[in-house]
């Protein structure tokens, strides 16, 4: 809308009726050489043929005329540029009517299409004419007359024409202060980018407005810079306070505590809603403190001036929003802690474990710090060079490294016990009779080893344990293993049939067990997929 500012401040209605026409008949032409997301859609739109014509910068427009966007005269402006806007385009497509007729429906919605453009210029008679410039109230009231001549001669080409969206980032592309009908979100505001980063955008239009509230150059300067430095109005030198609301914004700024009140943005649309065939995408902003009654009596509000949709939001409800009226203060980082490496000494303890997992000889060999926790571990396994030396080497070194840098024995014995893979099978240890592979033979032996609480506890001192009572369940459990033991030979050659194709767990590694149609973990409880 400031392309349509005349130097003292007017609008330029020929120009912004020549813009509304030549942008209607583009959008017209658009329509049958559009793609549209569903069949429906693109039934709509050859049918009815809605086009959606609006404006963008209103705030700027106001402020450069040194208005208040929450003012009477304010919202009679907006009201009367929408309705030449809408009038316009409706006078445009009666136009393009006589030439290509109108939409296919409006036969049968003649009598009711008309009825809503007259209505329209009951609306636009009624703006007050005291506050308009004589030009745009005089080109905006009757525009509407002529769109119902031309409606019941010719027909109407489209069944909407206006509706203003919110114009988002394409309005700063054409170095708008404004979006849509919104007032300025503040005077500096940053907005983060998508890539990462942050700009500082500054409204371009203060200048142009304090000059017209009779500021002379070096005031401006002076507010400019304070503006720069500060960025809000709020205290700067000179500003009289009558003129401070003209540069209200939606966001209080971080360092002021003035703003526009959210029913400022309903009264804003309610002055231009009679002049649009859509509704409004605006954001009705509110403060961080509104309570939910407040928000209640918005829509209500909104609701009883007729409003078709209503968007609030309130400051700070999302983690991270685009547009700010401040940058984020880092917060002070903790200085980064280097985690500290525990090194043996040159002469240490150390242990080794010979073991064997079905056939397959190996050696492990701790060294241990003063107080006898495990600082290292070797691996030593078939011959020098061959894959499983290799990666064996590697994980002995990996939890070497770990257990110098302080990482539990006990979170390494947990992770590593119980994987599977080969080599498994029986070993000549009676504390760990099968291994499902070496890594878990490993961990299992150092838990054992090295692990209080997996070495079994103790009995309780004090408690007194009667022998002979002590030796029963002992022959019990015998006897039920001798018996569990013939049931073992009996059926083993069936049981490892049935388990021959039984998966590895995807949890943890262990051979699963069949349950039905599935399989289950006996070691982690995990299931194929039911139970």
């Amino acid at each position: 809308l400031m392309k349509f500012r005349k130097n003292d401040g007017a609008i330029d209605v020929e120009s912004f009726k020549k813009a509304v026409q030549l942008t209607i008949t583009a959008m017209e032409i658009s329509v049958n050489n559009s793609s549209y997301p569903s069949t429906m859609i693109t039934h709509n739109s050859h049918e009815y043929r809605p086009l959606g014509i609006g404006y963008a910068n209103l705030g700027a427009l106001l402020m450069s005329r040194g208005v208040a966007y929450d003012s009477v005269e304010g919202r009679t402006l907006a009201a009367a540029i929408t309705s030449l806007m809408c009038g316009e385009a409706y006078k445009q497509s009666a136009v393009i009517a006589e030439v290509k007729g109108p939409f296919n429906g409006f036969a049968e919605n003649k009598e009711a299409m008309l009825s809503v453009m007259a209505k329209h210029g009951i609306h636009a008679e009624r703006i007050d004419q005291k506050l308009v410039e004589p030009e745009l109230w005089d080109a905006q009231k009757n525009v509407w007359n002529d769109v119902v001549e031309l409606g019941k001669e010719h027909g109407i080409r489209n069944a909407q024409t206006t509706v203003l969206a919110p114009t988002g980032t394409i309005g700063f592309m054409m170095d708008c202060d404004t979006t849509g009908v919104e007032p300025d979100i503040a005077l500096v505001k940053y907005k983060k980018l998508v890539g990462g980063g942050m700009i500082k955008i500054v409204n371009q239009t203060v200048p142009e407005a304090l000059a017209k509230l009779g500021y002379d150059d070096e005031q401006v300067e002076h507010i400019v810079a304070y503006i720069d430095k500060n960025d809000t109005i709020e205290g700067a030198p000179h500003l009289k306070e009558e003129h401070a609301q003209v540069f209200d914004c939606a966001f209080t700024p971080a360092n002021g505590k003035r703003s526009i009140h959210y029913m400022g943005h309903i009264k804003m649309m309610s002055a231009v809603q009679p002049f649009l065939s859509g509704a409004i995408s605006k954001t009705v902003n509110m403060p961080h403190d509104v309570t939910s009654e407040d928000i209640m009596q918005s829509y209500i509000e909104a609701w009883k001036l007729g409003l078709k949709s209503i968007a609030v939001y309130r400051d700070g409800c999302k983690r991270t929003q685009p547009l700010s009226t401040s940058i984020d203060k880092k917060k002070d980082k903790q200085p980064g802690v280097k985690p500290a490496r525990r090194h043996l000494p040159d002469e240490r303890q150390s242990i080794t474990h010979k073991f064997s997992i079905a056939g397959h000889e190996g050696y492990i060999t701790v060294g241990m710090f003063e107080d006898g926790s495990p600082g290292e571990l070797f691996i030593t396994m078939s011959k020098e060079g061959s894959t499983i030396s290799g990666l064996m080497d590697s994980l002995a070194t990996s939890v070497s490294i770990a257990l110098q840098y302080g990482v539990p024995l006990k979170v390494l014995v947990d992770k590593f016990s119980h994987a599977r893979y080969e080599p498994s099978g029986f070993t000549n240890n009676p504390d760990i009779p099968i291994a499902k592979s070496v890594s878990d033979y490993i961990f299992r032996w150092l838990g054992k080893k090295f692990l209080i609480e997996d070495r079994g506890e103790a009995p309780m001192s004090g408690v007194q344990i009667n022998a002979e009572t002590a030796k029963k369940p002992v022959a019990i459990l015998n006897a039920a293993a001798t018996k569990a033991a013939s049931v073992w030979e009996k059926n083993e050659k069936f049981v490892f049939q049935t388990q021959s194709d039984a998966p590895p767990c995807h949890e943890c590694g262990s051979i699963m067990i069949r349950s039905g149609s599935c399989y289950k973990c006996i070691e982690c409880g995990s299931t194929s997929g039911c139970s």
